[in-house]
């Protein structure tokens, strides 16, 4: 009886360093994200709505919510490695579901970087300038400036992206809306 051997490849030699980026990509989220948490802490809860809120709430929390900024869109981009990598390992179980799965991880990475972090940034510049600035027209034009990412944040729409982020918004503002309720009480 002759035996044959048979060579059984379970990683892909091709793609071997895209898994390997893939999973320390998922290691730096992760730690990215306990990063993050004490500093949300310090900064405490953002205002509920409104961009004259924001602007004074911004003051001397700036340097914090850079950091916040700065580690969350550095996540955002390490989704891309992971998506690729999980597509690669899990395309033999199911292409067409691993395809949508990488899509939709696009999709929020485009998203959050689009809507959530853009105005966070934008916050964040029109409060060095409101500090600085020298007239009362110049605060109200950064004032109403500061309005349309405060609605942005605050809508449905802005917010929706965020219902997978731990340290996220609720989307039907539960939160806010239960301290509101207590404020005016």
């Amino acid at each position: 009886m002759s035996v044959e051997k048979m060579t059984v490849t379970v990683v892909d030699p091709d793609g071997k360093w895209l898994y390997r980026v893939g999973g320390i990509s998922a290691l730096v989220i992760g730690i990215a994200y306990l990063s993050i948490l004490p500093l949300f802490a310090l900064v405490g809860n953002p205002p509920p709505s409104g961009g004259e809120l924001w602007l004074k709430y911004l003051e001397g929390r700036t340097t914090v919510w850079w950091a916040i900024l700065g580690l969350s869109v550095f996540t955002d981009f390490l989704f891309v490695p992971v998506a690729l990598s999980l597509y690669l390992a899990l395309k033999g179980v199911n292409k067409n579901a691993m395809l949508i799965a990488s899509a939709f991880v696009g999709l929020f990475v485009v998203l959050d970087l689009a809507v959530l972090w853009t105005n966070y940034a934008s916050l964040l510049t029109l409060s060095r300038l409101h500090t600085a600035a020298t007239t009362d027209v110049q605060r109200a034009a950064y004032v109403a400036a500061a309005n349309y990412a405060s609605a942005v944040l605050e809508s449905p729409h802005g917010s929706f992206v965020l219902y997978s982020r731990p340290f996220g918004r609720d989307p039907h503002n539960r939160f806010r809306y239960a301290a509101r309720k207590r404020n005016l009480q």
